[in-house]
C-alpha cells in the first residue's frame, strides 16, 4: 500500500521545523512540490531547500506539478464556490501524482506551509480522493509551526489573555465589525485591509508578512495609529515580491 506524509514545514523558516518533520522528510521517496507561478518561486525554494538539508543519506525523487490558482472574480457571496472549485482541480492534480509518480509500498510526501490544520486543504482533498477509491493509499499528519505561532512570537507576545477567548478567521469574518465574545481575533488571507474598518475601536494590532524569513515585515501599534502604514507597507511589498503572506492580531485594549 501506498503511504502519504502531510508534512507541515513551517511559515518560513527552516529552523521551525520539527524533528518529528525531520524523521517524516527522511521516510519519504518521493517528495510533491505545487508551482505557483515564478512570483512564488521562493516557496518552491525553501522546499527545495528544505529537502536539501535534512534528508540525509537516501534516495528521493522530487516531482512538480503546477497549482491551479482559485477565481480571483469570485463576489464575496462565490468565494466558498471558488474555493470548491480550486480543491477539485488540486485533487485532481493529486491523485494524478499519487497514481503515476509512486509505486505500491513507497513513501510520498507534500511539504504543507505552515500546519496543514489551519487554513490548507491537503487533508480535505486527500479524504477525497481516498472516498472515491481509485487508488489506495494511508496518510499521516505532521503538524507544523503556523504563521499565528511565528506571528506572537516574532512580536513576543501571548495569543491569548489571561481567562480570554480567542478566534482565528479571515478578513470576512471582520468585515461587520470586531467579534462579539472575544478579545483577540488573529486575522488571515486579508487581501482587503480590513482592519480598517475597525479603526473607530480601542484596538492594538501586531501584524506581520513573510514571518520567519529574510524577508519578514513586522509593524505593531494602536490600530488607528498605524494602520495606514500597514496598508503601504503591505502594497509595496506586494508590488516587489509580487506576492504577499501575511497575518495580524487585533487585541482590545
Amino acid at each position: 500500500m501506498k503511504k502519504i506524509l502531510i508534512i507541515g514545514i513551517g511559515a518560513g523558516n527552516p529552523d521551525y521545523l520539527t524533528v518529528q518533520a525531520i524523521d517524516a522528510l527522511n521516510r519519504a521517496d518521493v517528495f510533491f512540490v505545487m508551482d505557483k507561478g515564478a512570483a512564488k518561486e521562493k516557496l518552491v525554494a525553501l522546499r527545495r531547500h528544505i529537502i536539501e538539508r535534512f534528508v540525509k543519506g537516501r534516495d528521493y525523487r522530487i516531482v512538480e506539478a503546477t497549482s491551479p490558482e482559485r477565481r480571483r472574480d469570485a463576489s464575496d457571496d462565490d468565494y466558498r464556490v471558488a474555493v470548491d472549485e480550486l480543491n477539485r482541480d488540486k485533487q485532481q492534480i493529486f491523485a494524478r501524482l499519487i497514481s503515476e509518480s509512486m509505486r505500491d509500498g513507497e513513501v510520498g510526501a507534500f511539504l504543507v506551509w505552515g500546519d496543514p490544520s489551519l487554513y490548507d486543504s491537503t487533508i480535505r482533498i486527500l479524504d477525497a480522493i481516498r472516498a472515491q477509491g481509485d487508488d489506495t493509499f494511508e496518510f499521516d499528519v505532521i503538524p507544523g509551526i503556523s504563521s499565528v505561532q511565528a506571528l506572537a512570537a516574532q512580536h513576543r507576545i501571548p495569543l491569548n489573555q489571561i481567562g480570554k477567548s480567542i478566534e482565528i478567521t479571515n478578513g470576512r469574518g471582520i468585515v461587520d465589525g470586531f467579534p462579539q465574545g472575544v478579545d483577540t481575533v488573529v486575522v488571515m488571507l486579508d487581501a482587503k485591509h480590513s482592519y480598517k474598518q475597525l479603526a473607530h475601536e480601542d484596538l492594538d494590532i501586531f501584524w506581520g508578512a513573510y514571518v520567519g524569513t529574510p524577508d519578514e515585515i513586522l509593524i505593531a501599534g494602536p490600530l488607528r495609529d498605524v494602520m495606514d502604514e500597514i496598508e503601504r507597507v503591505r502594497d509595496e511589498a506586494r508590488r516587489t515580491h509580487g506576492w504577499i503572506m501575511d497575518t495580524y492580531l487585533l487585541r482590545r485594549r
